[in-house]
């Protein structure tokens, strides 16, 4: 009888012994074909003072490493900040009493009289008007300001994005805070043009649809060298069309329907080739950035398909920029930057977010 106890005893032991290896395999190999991994910054910028929104990256092409990120900070007594790599503010390039400074954006080499200039452009929402400012000495170009959408009642300007016609000119796409009545042609298209010492607005067309849901159109990004813009519709999609004007202004496509837990917000572009790459459209709510092939699927351009979910720590993030150069460790293969509602702005080293496209593809 002793012997019967003590096998079945010995059995019951390495039956638990059995299960609880089971259990610890099956949590392994959860833990192991999870997509709960959050990536964190390498650094994180200074405060702003109210709300920070929108970041954009300057390239110092004499010397990568001190490159600049711009950030803008939503107020009425708003500016835009100014940061190194490392996230530490260069308060001599701050631009103050901005009121209420939504998106800005970068480009290089804008002929103005006999100079070439790189300019950060961005959008003054409360006075109804985009400012465009040189770089990297942070001074307007724009003799005040550009005004914009000014044929209609709805003149909030949130959005920008920035075209190259030629190698020196630019267009600005601006969008504006929503208004459900309002369609179609929700997007402006403006010419940015030299005139003594200084750039004015010459409106070039209007286009983009809006699905008249509850959000609006913040977020823009075009991608030059395909020569495409992306805007989200953020109850709805990501919208795609051409950037050219003489190109017309039928939708191409429209994605990321089914994937955001809410609204679709920042959208930047990491180029691996003159046409691939990366769309990175942040889900706000999910506190996530979601992947999309920049050249679309085999046989259709217009057919991006989510690749990859990465998890971050930015909060509530609205905008977000990407880089592809080498900026020196830890960013020898880019940066990545994403605006957190902690009044910051968080960078991080490309390839942390490489290797977990990569681990989920």
């Amino acid at each position: 009888m002793k012997n019967i106890i003590g096998i079945l005893f010995l059995a019951l032991i390495a039956g638990a012994c059995s299960q609880q290896k089971t259990a610890e395999s099956n949590t392994n190999e959860e833990e192991a074909t999870s997509d709960s991994v959050v990536l964190k910054p390498r650094f994180v910028t200074s405060a702003v003072n109210y709300d920070s929104d929108d970041p954009a990256i300057w390239l110092n092409k004499k010397d990568l490493s001190q490159s600049l990120i711009l950030g803008t900070d939503k107020d009425t007594d708003g500016g835009i900040f100014v940061f190194d790599l490392q996230g530490n503010e260069d308060t001599t390039r701050r631009v103050r009493n901005i009121q209420r400074p939504n998106n800005i954006e970068i480009t290089y080499g804008v002929r103005l009289g006999d100079s070439l200039v790189d300019i950060a452009v961005f959008t003054e929402r409360e006075k109804q008007q985009i400012r465009v400012y040189s770089l990297p000495e942070m001074q307007p170009l724009d003799n005040g300001g550009i005004p914009v959408f000014e044929d209609s009642e709805f003149r909030a300007v949130m959005g920008v994005g920035l075209y190259k016609p030629t190698d020196t000119s630019v267009q600005v796409i601006v969008s504006r805070k929503a208004d459900s009545l309002w369609l179609d042609q929700y997007l402006y298209q403006y010419d940015l043009i030299p005139q003594d010492g200084y750039f004015v607005g010459k409106l070039t067309r209007k286009f983009g649809q809006f699905s008249g849901n509850e959000g609006e159109i913040e977020a823009i990004c075009v991608d030059q060298e395909s020569g495409y813009v992306y805007y989200s519709d953020e109850l709805f999609g990501v919208r795609k069309y051409h950037a050219d004007p003489d190109m017309g202004n039928d939708q191409l496509a429209a994605f990321g329907l089914d994937d955001f837990k809410e609204d679709r917000e920042g959208i930047s572009i990491y180029k691996t080739g003159s046409k691939t790459g990366y769309l990175l459209v942040s889900n706000q709510q999910a506190n996530e950035f979601l992947v999309y092939p920049r050249e679309g699927k085999a046989g259709n351009p217009h057919q991006h398909e989510i690749i990859a979910r990465l998890k971050v720590s930015t909060n509530e993030s609205d905008g977000s920029e990407v880089s592809h150069m080498n900026f020196g460790a830890p960013f020898e293969k880019g940066l990545f930057v994403a605006m957190s509602d902690d009044k910051t702005f968080q960078i991080y080293a490309w390839k942390d977010l490489l290797e977990e496209i990569e681990r989920q593809q």
